[in-house]
């Protein structure tokens, strides 16, 4: 589609294109809510005992392809907006799914470990230090996530060259790091200051926010590593056009 095209679907007006991003945000909140954020509605009915972060964990396994399929629709809102929100989404959800859920289960396994030995360093008798060395360890593992996110809603690469690309890309782009710092310190701000259901229920504002922090990172793998899967009209899947080597 155009940008004429786009311009002649959505309006030329300011109340038009107002009225357009309204409908945007609205629609790829509430998909990223019912897809992703439903099962946390369990949350609540659990009791503070440190191994229920097991079940925390398996509850936030359907977050990541929604949070992929958001990004993914975000994109679509940049470069070729219309009024099919909900048909990009699901476009995205169904492209990138599978190829999300192979690092973030094993991204929330290793967050639930860490969560679970942070409970018990009391019982545990190791130096307080160790306490400061697992938040930062979680902390580089979301940033990580985050990038992983952006990297694997926009392109279809084997999980071991995302694996490669996030932690080449967090070295190697300072200033988007910085960004997702920022972004993962504000989501853990707003869990500790609010609710962590609010945090579900800016799911999709920010991650909005993840794709215009992340674009440099995506747009040097396109065009280093990639091909961009977005000009062919309707791809069943981007195959990275040769083995990445994220070496400087």
């Amino acid at each position: 589609m155009s940008r004429r095209d786009d311009l002649d679907e959505v309006g030329a007006g300011p109340l038009s294109r107002g009225a357009a991003v309204v409908m945007w945000v609205l629609v790829i909140s509430a998909l990223t809510v019912v897809v992703g954020g439903v099962p946390l509605v369990l949350v609540p009915f659990l009791t503070g005992d440190a191994s229920n972060v097991w079940v925390v964990a398996l509850l936030l396994v359907p977050m990541g392809p929604a949070l992929a399929a958001a990004m993914f629709a975000w994109r679509r809102f940049i470069e070729e907006r219309d009024l099919a929100p909900a048909r990009h989404f699901w476009r995205g959800y169904r492209l990138n799914a599978l190829d999300v859920l192979r690092w973030w289960v094993p991204v929330l396994a290793a967050l639930a470990v860490i969560a679970f030995s942070l409970a018990h360093l009391d019982t545990a008798g190791v130096p307080g230090g160790y306490g400061i060395v697992l938040v930062v360890l979680s902390v580089a593992l979301l940033m990580w996530a985050v990038t992983a996110l952006a990297l694997s809603s926009h392109l279809s690469l084997r999980t071991r060259d995302v694996a490669r690309l996030s932690t080449y890309y967090l070295a190697a782009k300072p200033l988007v790091t910085l960004g997702v710092l920022s972004l993962v310190v504000l989501a853990v701000g707003i869990v500790l200051f609010t609710s962590d259901w609010v945090l579900v229920m800016l799911a999709g504002p920010l991650a909005f926010a993840v794709v215009t922090t992340t674009e440099p990172v995506v747009r040097d793998a396109v065009a280093r590593f990639t091909a961009d899967p977005s000009a062919d009209p309707e791809p069943s899947a981007a195959a990275p056009s040769a083995d990445p080597d994220p070496s400087p």
